[in-house]
């Protein structure tokens, strides 16, 4: 895109000091740099005098609620904004932001053009743009849902929720491109846009591996321009100029503040972590509850089953197909028995039909989005001519939550949004306007998943008070991990898409979303027997774990392809089930620091130059490293293992890190690699499901560490169904794992008020890497039984210790 035509500020008038900072005057607009934390600030521009205070609904903290000291030091050029942990350079003449850390370090720094000039502010008809200097081997993470590589240099990207496989939505974005171009077929891994849309990004710098990073709050179309070169170009088509800078320069303390101010993945229900089982088919009532007694039949653990849109009439949401569901609610209830969960699909679409109940009320409210001439916007989806929510008003997501609690009364456990980009078929999106026409529709585009998944769960909130909700979503937006998990939209089934599927979720993790995951087997077009099975080995080891598939492609559910694949399917469910406690201190840790679940490997080991580029594996939780097979045929894969010391899951053999292995991987195996000095909290045996599991005995699976140090880890019980754990309902018993010479010790410490139906009596401590004959528990002489130690606890601290 040419910038030419592009206002330039140039030059500072004034500057003064604030409570938060500071605001500069130039070109007739006002620039505030406000203190948010002493490594957070946020940069804001005014239009046409006045600032918007909410530009989008992504931040939930009180940007200026947590202060932090500053000093304000003013030259003839130039003047400083300094915390603890970063500077702020505003230059006057000639305009100029430039950020460093105390070391000086760069955070940020303002570009150059081929004319030397900066490019620090520019704007037109409402779009600004600005550049930033990069190396031009430094990487970018970020950006949430993208194809391609998770480092993202090199590339350009759009950010504007869209469609993926509709030729409406992606036309604008195929045309004019080569037939060579993989981002002119929107099936391809190098596509671009995708159905969610973040402006957060890390910039990390090559030569130190440190790494700052910028957030946007803006919920326009922009575009990040990351190709090769020294420097980089964002670009937003409208709305105001609102950028919140993160020094770091550790991506794990940038995702903690970045995260503070935009809400974190709340702590999902223990059910919403099992197998999810689904597929759009012409599916009756008693087809599900074969399918339900099909999957008891087989040992495959599952805790909930899906209704994709033919469960409606005639795709009208809130409704149900009579004839092929005459009794819903003795259907849950069923299910309830055998330990499922029903969730249904609702997208945002309401049928314009009058006579339509959830219609003719939407009018009645005037709820639904307007054109600029005051009419009620249509477009063609599923039901055909469909009106749309106006949810950028409280009033509109009030009426979707009372539709969302009505619909959940009969004892659905949860609620897929779909087609919330917003999908409207074949007619123009951009004629829809919000907030009852004030707003263009550019405005809250991105943010329409959002604004639905709030309605939703509050909605949720009042018909189920005080239980965890559960809301699936295929679009968002910064914020959206307050209140949905999102999957990965129409994937395909191949093993291109099985490969994508990976840097994407990595990148959903470090960019606020941590409870992620890709149709099991591909979405759309025809899965095969060792695709299947791969893929299915991969998604047991995943954030979100959900089969699903397109109406008309063969069947694939776990026993379709015969009793070999059923049998790797089951053990793959099977590994999922046991690991649960550790999944959900995985979670844990995310709601409470955003962590994610899925996490590329720089994540935690960014100063390891290796670990930027590498996109085929990833690490589940902070401790076990996940290495999946992605193209058929394949027996062997190698295998890069980051600094410290990794543990074979299946042969128990022990690995330095830092270098490469070759891992042996027939088809019933997916190689797993746990860190040394982790304590792996495992149930001893797969349940059915989760619905009323509640064992006696947990076992501990300790790695021993192979040198000196200390690594932590914890295990956190609690009812898994409410919100009582925030205030202290549950069990945590933090685990300290020391090694000095031949000395190990495991200390654990508990924390938390216990809750109803608390039943663990016994810790089971399995040894990886060690074979001592006795050990000491609190003092007192035991004895190892198999590398197993069995002790009464029932959430008391302990300290166990032996030589090896």
């Amino acid at each position: 895109m040419p910038y030419e035509s592009y206002l330039r500020f140039t030059r500072v008038d004034a500057v003064h000091e604030t409570a938060s900072g500071l605001v500069a005057e130039l070109h007739g607009e006002q620039l505030r740099v406000d203190v948010i934390r002493d490594d957070v600030v946020r940069l804001k521009m005014s239009r046409g005098g006045v600032f918007d205070e909410q530009p989008t609904y992504a931040v939930c903290a009180d940007p200026t609620g947590l202060g932090a000291p500053f000093a304000l030091e003013a030259g003839d050029d130039v003047v400083r904004l300094r915390t603890e942990a970063l500077t702020v350079s505003l230059w006057l003449a000639p305009f100029r932001i430039d950020v460093h850390r105390p070391d000086g370090s760069a955070v940020i720094e303002t570009a150059r053009d081929a004319e030397g000039r900066y490019d620090a502010y520019a704007t037109l008809n409402d779009a600004f743009t600005f550049a930033r200097r990069c190396r031009p081997d430094d990487a970018v993470f970020g950006l949430g849902e993208k194809t391609g590589p998770g480092n993202r240099r090199g590339r350009g990207f759009t950010l504007w929720n869209t469609d993926v496989l509709s030729p409406s939505a992606t036309g604008e974005f195929t045309a004019g491109r080569a037939t060579t171009d993989p981002r002119a077929d929107p099936t391809s891994t190098e596509f671009d846009p995708y159905y969610v849309s973040i402006p957060f990004h890390y910039h990390q710098d090559a030569a130190t591996g440190k790494v700052s990073a910028s957030f946007v709050d803006n919920g326009y179309r922009a575009a990040y321009d990351f190709s090769p070169g020294d420097r980089y170009r964002v670009h937003f088509s409208g709305g105001q100029y609102t950028e919140y800078v993160f020094a770091g320069p550790d991506m794990p303390g940038i995702l903690e503040a970045y995260t503070w101010l935009t809400g974190r993945t709340q702590l999902p229900p223990l059910w919403s972590l099992g197998y999810h089982q689904c597929r759009w088919h012409l599916y009756a009532q008693s087809d599900i509850e074969a399918i339900a007694a099909r999957l008891r039949e087989e040992a495959i653990p599952c805790d909930a089953l899906w209704l994709d849109i033919e469960y409606m009439n005639g795709y009208r949401v809130f409704t149900w197909n009579e004839e092929r569901f005459p009794d819903p609610q003795e259907l849950i209830k069923r299910l309830d028995a055998e330990g499922y969960r029903l969730i249904t699909i609702v997208d945002p679409g309401v049928k314009a039909e009058p006579g339509y109940a959830v219609y003719d009320d939407a009018v009645r409210r005037g709820v639904l989005c307007r054109t600029e001439g005051g009419d009620v916007y249509i477009g063609q989806v599923w039901p055909g001519n469909t009106a749309f929510p106006d949810f950028a008003t409280e009033e509109a997501r009030a009426w979707w939550g009372e539709l969302n609690a009505a619909h959940v009364a009969s004892g659905l456990a949860g609620i897929w949004n779909d087609m919330n980009e917003p999908a409207t078929g074949i007619i123009d999106p951009t004629r829809m306007r919000f907030d009852r026409g004030r707003h263009s529709h550019e405005r809250f585009h991105n943010q329409y998943a959002l604004l639905m998944a709030m309605g939703t769960t509050q909605g949720l909130l009042k018909a189920i008070p005080g239980r965890r909700t559960f809301v699936l979503s295929r679009a968002g937006s910064a914020g959206i991990q307050r209140y949905a998990a999102n999957w990965m939209g129409d994937n395909l089934a191949n093993w291109d898409h099985l490969a994508l599927s990976i840097p994407m979720a990595t990148g959903f993790g470090i960019s606020g979303q941590a409870f992620v995951g890709a149709d099991i087997g591909g979405f759309f077009g025809h899965t095969n027997p060792e695709l299947f099975a791969r893929w299915f080995q991969y998604g047991a080891l995943t954030p979100f774990c959900r089969n699903h598939s397109n109406i008309g492609n063969r069947d694939q559910y776990p026993w379709s392809f015969g009793e070999a694949v059923l049998g790797v399917v089951r053990e793959a469910v099977r590994l999922r089930y046991r690991l649960l406690p550790y999944l959900y201190a995985s979670f844990v840790l995310a709601a409470e620091t955003g962590a994610p679940v899925q996490r590329p490997l720089v994540f935690d080991h960014q100063y390891d130059p290796i670990t930027a580029d590498i996109d085929d594996e990833y690490l589940l939780g902070p401790d076990l490293l996940v290495a999946p097979v992605l193209a058929p045929g394949v027996t062997t894969r190698q295998v890069y293992l980051p600094e410290g010391h990794w543990y074979d899951w299946h042969t128990g053999a022990l690995h330095r890190g830092q270098r490469h292995v070759v891992a042996e991987a027939p088809l019933d195996r997916i190689p797993l690699y746990a860190r040394a000095g982790a304590v792996v909290p495992m149930w001893a045996d797969a349940p059915p499901s989760t619905d009323g599991h509640a064992p006696s005995a947990v076992e501990l699976h300790v790695f021993v560490p192979a040198e000196d140090g200390l690594h932590r880890s914890f295990l956190q019980e609690d009812d898994g169904l409410t919100f009582a754990a925030h205030d202290g309902a549950r069990v945590r018993t933090e685990f300290a794992v020391t090694r000095a010479g031949r000395h190990v010790a495991v200390r654990a410490v508990t924390d938390g008020a216990g809750f109803d139906g608390f039943a663990r009596r016994e810790f089971a401590v399995v040894l990886h890497g060690a074979e001592p004959a006795r050990a000491t528990h609190d003092g007192a002489d035991v004895a190892f039984e198999r590398e197993t130690i069995r002790f009464a606890n029932s959430g008391q601290g302990f300290t166990l210790e032996f030589e090896v």
